[in-house]
């Protein structure tokens, strides 16, 4: 069975990733599975439960861990993958990275401007203030992508970009760039 495709779209906590997937989604002409990894936090159970700062944070890396796994396991099985995350952790590309050998992964870094990325978590209520800005400069430190959009002023630019990638991706991908320099490294 052929693998199926990895658009892991990149960037900071109210970025838009999530509304460039759907958008990206409804104009695609065959099925992909839409994997955020908020999704992975919504369906883990006991947000509620008595856990210590240093518990929850293994909770959340078992979580996320367990997320890159699913979208590995998606597109192992033949299915195409719309993928968002925050790649704020270098362990969380090194697991990619050794996870996705052999399969087709298209890297986006979804930015935005810090204004607009200030006025989306206000908005939405439930971040913490400032947060997505500090993840700004965190997310795209490994320096490499195969696209660079940005979601300011909304996700049709972005969504056209995105969709080019898809049907005309680069002959060398930023995931084996990037792969390739840490085995240089070690």
């Amino acid at each position: 069975m052929p693998s199926g495709r990895i658009v892991l779209l990149n960037g900071p906590s109210s970025a838009g990733k999530t509304t460039l997937s759907q958008a990206v989604a409804r104009r695609l002409s065959t099925p992909w599975l839409m994997l955020p990894v908020d999704l992975f936090h919504q369906v883990r159970t006991r947000p509620d439960a008595d856990l210590t700062d240093r518990q929850w944070h293994d909770v959340f890396h078992r979580t996320r861990a367990a997320y890159h796994r699913a979208l590995v396991g998606a597109a192992s099985s033949g299915m195409d993958v719309l993928a968002d995350h925050v790649l704020s952790e270098p362990w969380r590309l090194d697991d990619l990275l050794r996870l996705t050998v052999g399969h087709d992964v298209l890297l986006v870094h979804v930015s935005c401007s810090p204004k607009e990325l200030r006025r989306r978590e206000r908005a939405r209520g439930d971040r913490v203030a400032g947060a997505a800005v500090t993840q700004q400069r965190l997310v795209f430190q490994h320096g490499d992508c195969d696209l660079t959009v940005d979601t300011t002023y909304g996700p049709d630019e972005p969504t056209a970009a995105v969709l080019d990638l898809i049907r005309n991706p680069p002959g060398e991908r930023a995931f084996d760039r990037l792969r390739a320099r840490r085995v240089a490294r070690a």
